[in-house]
């Protein structure tokens, strides 16, 4: 087993052993731990509790700025038509 509950896989803590990683292969990662995570854990709390584990001791990474990309909600999709509104 490579991970634990917060990193199943071990790709966050592998993320971090990777010398001269960038912030799109970070991303990469970031993404495919997000598809492994249980269907019954809270995103925001795990992201949270990964930045307590690596953020402090790595703070100029690539993955640390990721993970707090993670905490921010995107902006709503706005509505841009739709089949009405082409009868118009």
């Amino acid at each position: 087993m490579k991970g634990d509950g917060l990193d199943p896989k071990g790709l966050i803590a592998e993320s971090y052993r990777i010398d001269g990683i960038t912030r799109e292969e970070c991303r990469s990662i970031f993404v495919d731990w997000a598809l492994s995570m249980p269907m019954d854990s809270t995103g925001t709390d795990s992201v949270q509790a990964l930045l307590a584990r690596y953020g402090d001791s790595h703070p100029g990474h690539p993955m640390t700025d990721v993970l707090r990309e993670g905490l921010t909600r995107p902006d709503r999709p706005k509505r841009r038509g739709g089949w009405r509104a082409r009868d118009r």
